[in-house]
């Protein structure tokens, strides 16, 4: 069977794929939007079985300080679940399979998923990625400097607080509980009754391990959630939120343009890869997110346009300086910090605006 690249280059050598072109790049990216099926469950059987194993460990006699350091893999396997799982929601991976269905229920109850909000929201912010400023359905609200200082100071308060670092760090609470599970049930019991279920099993399992050791709870429960839950949250910050970016709101938004330029390629090594299942090339799961999670890297170097992308790390140099990211400038035509806001001539961005 050829490869994606193969037949990318096939497609290329008859002449037929222009790589410039838009509508071109996203015919080249369907023919990698395949899945190979017994890859997918090799993927997930391997990783139930690693998280399965660690979650053994962490639930055994051993001393805390030997298991602490296993308590932090196995919040880090979580991520890689939860790619797992994110790939299932887009179709990418398992899909018509009822076994991968009930396993992936499971894992968004658990983890404070629940399925209907996720893929309502997600689905939202790919067809509409960095499309306008303000609240964000999906994702981190955004606003020009002009709309932050003309805001209430309500507002600029809670808009400082969603893009805030410890918000990020708190994500467990933040943005798992209260922002997937919490404020969905509240404003629609109905449509998001699954809400109800995942905090109902999360807070059963917290229950249950706390039961009978509360070193249970901590190694087992609270720090893996807490820390797959602040390096996921700040992940998907770092994936529309760093230096270099470009934005096209309103009429001149594109998909195919904010998909490679309105989202990042966060480069690691092949440890955090396996952890965070390649979700670091980002912009090609935006230009196609049928493509499952292990053809990513294979999608990249089959295709020249997907090469040059703005590219992060998680090195902490490079953290600091998404982090530190606030409001978007439309004279500079790119995000800035604060100090930036307060520092500018005041009618400079007004005159763009």
């Amino acid at each position: 069977m050829p490869t994606g690249e193969s037949r990318v280059r096939a497609r290329q050598s008859e002449g037929s794929l222009e790589i410039s072109d838009s509508k071109a790049l996203l015919i080249a990216t369907r023919l990698l939007a395949s899945e190979v099926r017994w890859r997918s469950w090799w993927h997930l059987w391997s990783t139930v079985a690693v998280l399965s194993g660690i979650m053994v460990l962490l639930c055994s006699e051993l001393p805390w300080l030997v298991r602490l350091p296993f308590s932090i893999v196995a919040g880090l396997t979580m991520i890689r679940f939860f790619v797992l799982f994110h790939d299932h929601q887009h179709h990418a991976i398992l899909s018509n399979s009822k076994v991968a269905d009930l396993v992936m229920l499971a894992f968004g109850l658990v983890t404070l998923n629940p399925p209907s909000v996720w893929k309502r929201s997600h689905d939202h912010h790919h067809v509409n990625n960095s499309k306008s400023f303000g609240p964000n359905v999906g994702s981190y609200p955004l606003l020009t400097v002009d709309a932050y200082e003309r805001a209430s100071a309500r507002q600029q308060i809670g808009y400082s607080i969603a893009r805030h670092p410890l918000t990020i760090a708190m994500g467990y609470v933040t943005v798992f509980f209260f922002g997937m599970c919490v404020r969905p049930l509240a404003a629609n019991p109905q449509r998001h009754f699954d809400a109800a279920l995942a905090i109902a099993c999360h807070v059963g399992l917290l229950l249950w391990l706390a039961f009978d050791e509360i070193d249970d709870l901590w190694l087992a429960a609270l720090i893996p959630f807490m820390v797959s839950s602040a390096v996921g949250a700040y992940l998907f910050f770092a994936q529309h939120n760093f230096p270099g970016v470009r934005l096209r709101t309103g009429r001149d938004w594109d998909y195919t343009f904010a998909a490679l330029h309105s989202s990042s390629y966060i480069r690691m090594g092949k440890v955090m890869r396996w952890f965070t299942g390649n979700i670091g090339y980002h912009h090609v799961h935006h230009l196609n997110s049928r493509i499952p999670f292990y053809s990513l890297p294979e999608a990249m170097a089959s295709i020249e346009a997907l090469q040059s992308p703005t590219t992060t790390s998680l090195h902490p140099r490079d953290i600091a300086a998404c982090l530190r990211l606030k409001l978007w400038d439309p004279v500079a035509d790119e995000l800035v910090p604060w100090q930036y806001e307060r520092d500018r001539p005041k009618h400079e961005s007004r005159t763009a605006a």
